[in-house]
């Protein structure tokens, strides 16, 4: 792994209307699971939050009970067709918990994106309509580092980085930090690391442990102190289009989620990547 220094700004105080992408172009490690439960937390806290679903799969959507979004009424249509984002948001079964669908039109999207001015903003150019009601506002990423995932960071102040504890997962990491840093040098300046979060974790495994420690020694204190655990419950949770804090909330994944989001709380704006590759 390469090294790069992370600088954590002194914390400050609660967020305010934070826009945080979570991305990993490496699919099935955790990304929708801790953005739909992370959400839930906060908005079982108080807070007013968003999930916008960019990922076609729409993993992020029927895990909050919702049903991929018909013709007109997705962010697919706001991105590529005009579509005000505040007529798409929909609430969900956790009060102060809303959401903007995803549907399978997005899987065109990078295609249809390509030709067109502006492309790497359009997501950026809908969100400040939406952000000043919100909290958090989250953006589910694509398992990609396509032009979605693009306007997503793009558009972000901070992106969230799960990372499971797999060595297949750290060789994915250099990657990602690269295409921040590009982000940063040429379209959002502001971009920022809220951090890592050590994702999937198996207390069985020495590899586990070997990972967690190598991304720690090379992240600091970028890496969350709350590591997320393999879990039943959080696998069995979406199936019912449920969060965590609705569907097992005594189990060790609502514990460690619950957590995350106290911890995620505390970082006001995040570690700003200050280094390079």
């Amino acid at each position: 792994m390469v090294d790069f220094m992370i600088v954590i700004p002194a914390q400050t105080g609660r967020h305010v209307g934070q826009t945080i992408a979570c991305a990993n172009q490496k699919g099935g490690v955790g990304k929708t699971t801790t953005v739909v439960n992370l959400a839930a937390y906060l908005a079982a806290d108080g807070a007013r939050v968003l999930v916008v679903d960019l990922d076609p799969q729409g993993n992020a959507t029927s895990g909050l009970g919702a049903s991929r979004a018909p013709a007109g009424r997705c962010v697919y249509d706001a991105i590529l067709g005009g579509v005000p984002l505040t007529s798409l948001i929909t609430p969900t079964g956790v009060p102060g918990l809303d959401l903007v669908a995803s549907s399978i039109a997005l899987a065109g999207a990078e295609v249809e994106l390509a030709g067109l001015p502006q492309r790497e903003r359009r997501l950026a150019q809908l969100l400040p309509e939406v952000s000043a009601v919100y909290d958090f506002v989250f953006i589910d990423c694509p398992p990609s580092l396509g032009l979605l995932t693009v306007n997503a960071l793009t558009a972000a102040q901070a992106v969230l980085v799960p990372l499971q504890c797999e060595y297949y997962a750290l060789e994915g990491l250099s990657q990602l930090i690269a295409t921040i840093h590009l982000v940063r040098d040429h379209l959002n300046p502001g971009l920022a690391v809220n951090g890592v979060v050590l994702t999937m974790f198996d207390s069985r495994t020495n590899l586990a442990a070997e990972v967690a420690a190598e991304v720690r020694q090379h992240l600091g204190a970028a890496v969350y102190d709350t590591v997320v655990p393999r879990s039943v419950r959080l696998a069995e949770a979406p199936s019912h289009g449920r969060p965590i804090a609705q569907y097992a909330p005594e189990s060790r994944g609502a514990a460690a989620y619950r957590a995350l989001a106290e911890e995620l709380r505390g970082r006001t704006n995040g570690a700003t990547l200050v280094g390079a590759l």
